[in-house]
C-alpha cells in the first residue's frame, strides 16, 4: 500500500510528539525502521541538513540487536533532508534527545526504544486515520514512490534508499496518474509545440 502525503500528515497529527520525527524520516527520507532507531545525535548535521545512516537497531530472533552497518553496504549513506523535515528533526533534537553525540534520537535510559514501541505507536495512528493496511515500511515505500514521481533517476533512488541493486529500487516505484499526466504534458515540448 502507498500513502498520500495528506494521509501521512493526518497520521502525524495523531502521533505523540516524541515519535513524529521517526515517521517523518520514514516517509520523507525513506528510512527503514531499523535505520531510524539506529540514529544518534551525531548522525544529524544540522548545518548541512543531512542524516547519516551507519548503524541499525533491529529485532533478530526475538532479541534487539545493534549492528554497526545497515542492511547492505549501499545502506551506509548520507542523505539530505527536505527543509521541513530538517526543521522537525532539529526540534526533536532540542526536545527529546540528549546532548551527547552518541545520544539516541529515539531512546530511553541510554538505549534506543524497542522496535515494537514504534510499531505500536504507528498502529494507533494508522487505525485512527482509517488506513489499517499501512505498515511502517509502507511509509518508506510511499516516500520512494513520491521521489520517483518527481522525476528522480533510478540511480538517484537507489542512492537515497540505500539499495544495492536496481531490482530492489524498482520494487518501490509505481506509476501514478499524476506523473503520467505530467509526462503527457511534456511530450509536445519535444516536438516544439
Amino acid at each position: 500500500p502507498t500513502a498520500t502525503p495528506a494521509e501521512v500528515q493526518a497520521a502525524l497529527e495523531v502521533t505523540p510528539e516524541r515519535y513524529r520525527a521517526a515517521f517523518i524520516l520514514a516517509a520523507w527520507c525513506q528510512l527503514r525502521r531499523s535505520e531510524i532507531l539506529g540514529l544518534q545525535r551525531g548522525d544529524i548535521d544540522t548545518v548541512k541538513g543531512t542524516v547519516k545512516i551507519e548503524r541499525v537497531w533491529l529485532l533478530a530472533d526475538g532479541k534487539t540487536v545493534l549492528k554497526d552497518h545497515p542492511k547492505t553496504e549501499a545502506g551506509k549513506r548520507t542523505i539530505h533532508m527536505p527543509p521541513d523535515v530538517h526543521e522537525a528533526v532539529v526540534a526533536h533534537l532540542a526536545q527529546f534527545t540528549g546532548t551527547d553525540r552518541g545520544a539516541w534520537l529515539f531512546g530511553r535510559a541510554g538505549r534506543p526504544i524497542h522496535p515494537f514501541t514504534l510499531g505500536r505507536v504507528w498502529d494507533r495512528a494508522r487505525e485512527e486515520i482509517g488506513r489499517p493496511d499501512l505498515h511502517i515500511h509502507d511509509l518508506r515505500h510511499s516516500g520512494l514512490t513520491w521521489s520517483a514521481a518527481t522525476g528522480a533517476t533510478l540511480a538517484e533512488l537507489m542512492r537515497r534508499a540505500g539499495h544495492s541493486s536496481p531490482a530492489a529500487a524498482l520494487r518501490y516505484q509505481h506509476a501514478t496518474d499524476e506523473r503520467d499526466k505530467a509526462l503527457a504534458g511534456a511530450l509536445p515540448k519535444l516536438a516544439g509545440k
